[in-house]
């Protein structure tokens, strides 16, 4: 008899202690799906460009961020490659490589200047702004404005650091190397592009690149939205959409 009662008294205690559970969860999503405020859509919208636009950068700027990824790996310049097919027709592979090397490691050296400039555009990003953003069709909305606000300045901030980089890593002389041994060749058209200009320019592209996947997993992926202020402007985006 006496076990009986107890089996019992728990069963009750555990359904007791479900129901506050449920409760408290009910709470979290109750928060979770109510409808922000301008105020919080433009916080949670700020949070998460941050969030976003710092991993790309980090991501970018470790060794081997723009070399080891293929989508956004630096290759020749479009209108070089024909110096590269040339060459590596020839066996001087190690030369070709050795210039491939050197530019992405240019890039990701510069990678990490991005940072202070997207944060500089965040912070001036108005309540109008961070709801279109939000609310848009366009699931890289987000990147767009990153693009119009901010390409001039990274520009600007990039290119001396990706022409001193190219020095210090040794991609002026390999690159010189490669111009030189191909335009001593017979019957061809001297070819020199402006490496910086072209590395500057692929650098911002891979970060663009970046962000837009980051824009689209925080869209997308529920576990991404990691703090209750996400997890409620991304839901209320969700069911606008």
């Amino acid at each position: 008899m006496k076990s009986s009662l107890t089996i019992c008294l728990l069963g009750l205690a555990l359904i007791l202690g479900s129901c506050e559970t449920l409760n408290q969860t009910a709470q979290v999503l109750n928060q979770a799906v109510g409808t922000p405020t301008s105020t919080e859509i433009t916080q949670g919208l700020k949070q998460a460009l941050e969030l976003g636009t710092n991993n790309s950068a980090d991501r970018l700027h470790a060794t081997n961020g723009f070399l080891g990824n293929l989508a956004v790996k630096i290759l020749f310049p479009p209108e070089a490659q024909k110096i590269e097919n040339t060459l590596r027709g020839l066996g001087l592979n190690q030369l070709c490589d050795n210039v491939i090397t050197s530019l992405n490691r240019a890039a990701e050296s510069a990678a990490a200047e991005a940072k202070p400039i997207f944060i500089s555009a965040i912070k001036q990003m108005t309540i109008t702004d961070a709801t279109n953003i939000l609310l848009g069709k366009q699931t890289d909305a987000a990147t767009q404005f990153f693009k119009r606000v901010t390409v001039a300045q990274l520009t600007e901030k990039f290119r001396p650091i990706i022409q001193s980089n190219l020095g210090t890593v040794g991609a002026t002389r390999y690159w010189t190397d490669v111009v030189s041994r191909y335009n001593q060749l017979p019957l061809v058209t001297d070819i020199n592009p402006d490496l910086t200009g072209y590395v500057t320019q692929k650098a911002i592209d891979g970060l663009f690149l970046e962000i837009a996947q980051e824009e689209l997993k925080i869209r997308q992926n529920l576990s991404a939205r990691n703090t209750s202020l996400l997890q409620k402007v991304f839901g209320y985006a969700d069911r606008q959409g």
